[in-house]
């Protein structure tokens, strides 16, 4: 199954998120990266890398960042990734309504293509 990596500036926001997904699409595994090292507001290459290894699973990680320099951190940790490691896509998705639709589809076993797929295409989902 694919893994799922929820990339926030705050752990309590990626925390909250990876909850309500994992409640939503029981099956996913979702892991929260939020926030620095030392608790405070921002972004951690270490913590997103640890996070891809807890998420993995054998099918690839989908990564899904909350704002613009979440982004930068998430394609830093990919350039850095090793060959040989686990496939790794970076969802261009709105961080809540994409996890969710990420969460499912990968809940029903669909591979890494479709699951980010699913993930960028809750752009256009409306709530009214």
């Amino acid at each position: 199954m694919v893994g799922i990596v929820l990339i926030s500036h705050s752990s309590s926001l990626a925390a909250g998120a990876a909850e309500l997904v994992g409640q939503i699409a029981g099956g996913a595994r979702v892991v929260p990266a939020g926030g620095t090292e030392d608790g405070q507001l921002g972004t951690s290459s270490r913590l997103i890398g640890e996070a891809i290894a807890k998420a993995d699973q054998g099918a690839g990680v989908l990564l899904i960042p909350d704002l613009g320099s979440a982004v930068l951190t998430a394609r830093s940790v990919l350039a850095e990734l090793d060959a040989d490691g686990p496939a790794v896509a970076l969802a261009d998705a709105p961080f809540i309504e994409g996890a969710v639709a990420a969460g499912v589809a990968a809940s029903i076993g669909l591979d890494l293509a479709a699951v980010a797929r699913a993930a960028e295409e809750a752009r256009d989902a409306r709530k009214l």
